[in-house]
């Protein structure tokens, strides 16, 4: 019995703990339980994540338009909030003194440079352009307008109040500039903002958060128009969860070209998660219980082995294995519950006879360390019954001799059927040494039909027998 228990319970046999065990299932049993049965597979796996988010501005499009110099405000042509300007149209004229008298400065510089441009002296036609050149810079690093410096060499004229042309295009969502206010450089006149691209703020929960990479396409969907899906991609994670909502944001970026989605609108965010190729198995096909994930995997001819499996990601009905399955094994994809509670069963009774397929090295000579006797089994009545029964067992060796001293049990056991609205049936007893090999147990089968008998024998501490059967008990069958 020892040796039995310490393959049960090694942990590299097939992968389980020590409270599950191997277990044999018949075919009119598979069906009246259910059974069903999986592959494992490798293929390509994407995930679909859904939640809301927050339309924003993206604050890589923002500007804000000031001055370079100190001076009055006289005309405000764009004069009202969310107004749309174009790059390089006028938003406000400005009257400053250090203005005027810097284009006078390039106007006097034109006309020197075409007085002396014929000059047989040398180098004063080269220090004439200089002296353009000198103040045409100074204008530009004012942030005079390309367009202004073309008027002044055209008309030859300074004006009072200078045209200040907006640095891009936008709409105007802060506006401070307004009729003879006086202004200095750090005065923050206009705030102007693109929309042609926007950022929609997903939310989501922190153990999701693993399965989004910058890159994964996003579709977006906004109640204001319905039947229309706008796409874009991820393209920033938070590196920060919201205490408040163990939630972290998902930046997503989105194209906006004809200006339909607005900041401040709430949005419903689809994230198609691509994982590469993976090892799957359906969620059924995995017992959680709660310290380990056990599958069980179809070693043939009705035998069912559990194995340890590490799980990744839930996607969608379907689990990501790690470790402990490859493609291509058979496993049950279905009644996991009901296995588990047989194979609970067959563990604490001890019970195993290996599968056909697994050689002594994959059971890390736990089968070798079982001296098999032979094991007769009768019962009286024959065949059993419903109610009181006397198990009968037989031990010999490999002689023909009886073998006698020896600790037996018996255990008889039927798996649920919920069809029938039955639950898992065990009955267990130690046999009693008659003498000359023969052992003898009282059992009481609460019900007829099939069952699964196991035999166990050890003798000194050492197993020397185990055998497993199946057998009819005649009655009714318990409700």
């Amino acid at each position: 019995m020892l040796g039995f228990l310490l393959f049960v319970a090694s942990p590299t046999a097939y992968g389980t703990d020590s409270s599950l065990a191997p277990i044999r299932i018949t075919p009119e049993r598979r069906q009246l339980i259910g059974l069903k049965f999986a592959t494992v597979v490798r293929k390509d796996v994407s995930d679909r994540l859904e939640t809301t988010g927050n339309i924003e501005a993206d604050e890589r499009l923002q500007g804000y338009v000031q001055t370079r110099f100190t001076g009055w405000i006289e005309q405000v042509f764009a004069d009202s909030t969310y107004q749309y300007v174009r790059r390089g149209q006028p938003l406000f004229t400005i009257y400053s003194p250090d203005l005027v008298s810097t284009e006078s400065e390039y106007l006097l510089a034109l006309d020197a440079r075409k007085r002396v441009k014929d000059s047989p002296v040398a180098d004063v036609a080269t220090d004439a352009s200089s002296l353009v050149d000198s103040a045409a810079e100074r204008l530009r690093l004012w942030g005079v307008s390309p367009r202004e410096i073309a008027r002044l060499e055209r008309e030859r004229t300074v004006r009072r109040a200078v045209e200040i042309d907006s640095p891009m295009s936008g709409y105007i969502v802060e506006r401070n500039a307004l009729p003879n206010m006086y202004v200095q450089p750090d005065t923050r006149l206009f705030t102007i903002t693109d929309l042609s691209k926007v950022w929609i703020y997903a939310a989501v929960f922190q153990d999701e958060i693993g399965k989004v990479r910058p890159g994964d396409p996003a579709t977006v969907t906004i109640d204001a128009y319905p039947g229309t899906s706008f796409h874009g991609r991820v393209d920033f994670i938070w590196p920060q969860i919201d205490p408040m909502t163990r939630t972290a944001k998902v930046r997503c970026e989105f194209n906006n070209p004809v200006g339909k989605l607005l900041p401040g609108m709430f949005a419903h965010v689809v994230l198609d998660l691509p994982m590469g190729e993976q090892t799957v198995i359906p969620d059924t096909a995995v017992l959680r219980t709660g310290t380990h994930n056990v599958t069980f995997i179809d070693r043939g001819n009705g035998y069912l082995t559990p194995a340890e499996i590490e799980l990744g990601a839930h996607v969608g009905e379907e689990f990501i294995v790690l470790k402990g399955l490859s493609a291509g094994q058979r496993i049950v994809g279905s009644a996991n519950f009901l296995i588990d509670s047989e194979s609970q069963l067959q563990a604490a009774a001890g019970a195993f006879v290996p599968p056909p397929g697994v050689s002594p090295n994959e059971t890390e000579g736990a089968a070798e360390a079982i001296p098999q006797a032979s094991v007769a089994f009768t019962s009286d009545p024959d065949p059993l019954v419903r109610g009181h029964n006397r198990a009968i067992v037989t031990l010999r060796d490999s002689r023909g001799a009886p073998i006698s001293g020896a600790q037996v049990t018996v255990t008889f056991y039927m798996a649920a059927m919920p069809a029938m609205g039955m639950t898992a049936m065990r009955a267990q007893g130690d046999a009693d040494d008659q003498g000359n090999g023969i052992y003898a147990a009282n059992i009481e089968l609460p019900s007829g039909g099939t069952w699964s008998l196991t035999i166990v024998a050890s003798k000194d501490g050492h197993p020397i027998a185990t055998r497993q059967l199946e057998v009819s008990a005649s009655g009714s069958m318990a409700m």
